[in-house]
């Protein structure tokens, strides 16, 4: 048994970076002033504030220049990230296709696609949806049924995604289905693809949360896909959307989304903070802390030209299980019921949350196939 061994370096910011952090901050305070509604995670969906973002540089700020981005660090994304969490800021319009739909289209799309699609996202005026999970395939996406045939001019799409965040207000969706039969390796033969959502054959119903909020939908596709948006090699799916992931997993919104509600609670309860809740809700801190180095390392090496996808699902795996722990322990604490019609902004938080919480560790991949990765990037079971 080889262990391949995982790094988490160290790593500090610099006087750059922390410059740019009081900048974000700065433009928080005029834009998304104190008082307003915090969201929770990357929720709110204001075109508006995206558009905002874009003009300061801060959507597509990973893409090159040459297609309209900043062509800046992904240890700068992660601080622009981490604020606007941090505050609650709307920023689910371009979310997605800032975080991953952009750079896999960087990284894998055509010379068309990156001119056609690039410098809309950074301009914070295209935003996209992810076509991964269905019904019966969630983290385990080598058994998606979605399928593409050959057809005149491009390919006939044919299956059901779900779990489609704002695909009813998206312009695009990045597909996962499979191009060939599954043989002795279920990871062979799956392809992307750029699918129009407006387009003819796209049925978009919604899945409602408990609290009857739009956010998640099921699209059901049975639509032409023209040549010019296969995205990447037919085929090379699987090693695609295992890069996709990895933006996905990292980032600071798999450990922020409970952070306005830690926040808030401050903000109501700092009279409460003795003893035993004061030591509870540092040890929350602590550890909020600690996962932030850990992501903090995985931007770092991004930077580096490497590809941490163990680190990275390890990331999600302890993000994901912390913005649980946050919801459970201040409903500990609270020890009241809770409404999101309460006068208490953190108890209204707070509902909220109790609603979200079973989402947290099942989005970009369930806990157990996340350890499943890592034990397999350590030579485990192999």
């Amino acid at each position: 048994m080889t262990l391949t061994g995982i790094s988490f370096t160290p790593t500090e910011l610099t006087a750059a970076e922390r410059a740019l952090r009081i900048q974000v901050q700065e433009f928080l305070a005029a834009e998304w002033p104190a008082g307003r509604r915090p969201n929770l995670g990357f929720g709110g969906y204001e075109p508006e504030f995206s558009r905002k973002l874009a003009a300061q540089g801060w959507v597509g700020m990973a893409i090159p220049a040459q297609y309209g981005g900043g062509g800046r660090t992904a240890v700068e994304r992660f601080i622009v990230a981490e604020e606007l969490l941090g505050a609650g800021a709307p920023v689910g319009a371009h979310w997605i296709a800032d975080r991953q739909s952009g750079p896999v289209i960087l990284r894998f799309g055509t010379e068309g696609q990156r001119q056609r699609f690039l410098p809309a996202i950074c301009r914070g005026e295209c935003y996209f949806s992810i076509g991964m999970s269905e019904p019966d395939s969630g983290s385990d996406l080598a058994s998606v049924r979605s399928a593409a045939e050959r057809a005149d001019g491009g390919w006939r799409l044919r299956g059901r995604k779900v779990w489609t965040s704002h695909a009813h207000r998206n312009h695009y969706v990045i597909v996962l289905c499979r191009t060939s039969p599954a043989e002795q390796d279920r990871h062979e033969g799956l392809s992307q693809f750029i699918v129009d959502l407006k387009s003819p054959g796209v049925e978009i119903s919604p899945l409602l949360l408990l609290d009857g909020g739009h956010h998640f939908n099921e699209v059901v596709l049975d639509v032409f896909v023209p040549d010019d948006m296969v995205l990447g090699q037919v085929g090379a799916g699987w090693a695609q959307v295992t890069s996709e992931l990895t933006f996905e997993r990292a980032g600071p919104d798999r450990y922020m989304s409970t952070f306005p509600l830690l926040r808030q609670y401050l903000a109501e309860r700092a009279g409460e903070l003795s003893g035993h809740v004061a030591a509870t809700v540092g040890r929350l801190t602590a550890r909020l802390w600690a996962i932030r180095q850990l992501g903090l390392s995985v931007a770092r090496s991004v930077d580096a030209g490497a590809a941490p996808w163990v680190e990275s699902a390890l990331v999600k795996d302890l993000g994901t299980l912390y913005e649980q722990a946050v919801t459970q322990v201040l409903s500990d604490l609270a020890a009241c019921e809770v409404t999101r019609e309460s006068d208490s902004l953190f108890e209204s938080l707070l509902a909220e949350a109790v609603l979200n919480a079973p989402s947290f560790t099942i989005r970009g991949g369930t806990n157990q196939i996340l350890r499943t990765i890592a034990a397999r990037g350590l030579g485990i079971g192999r």
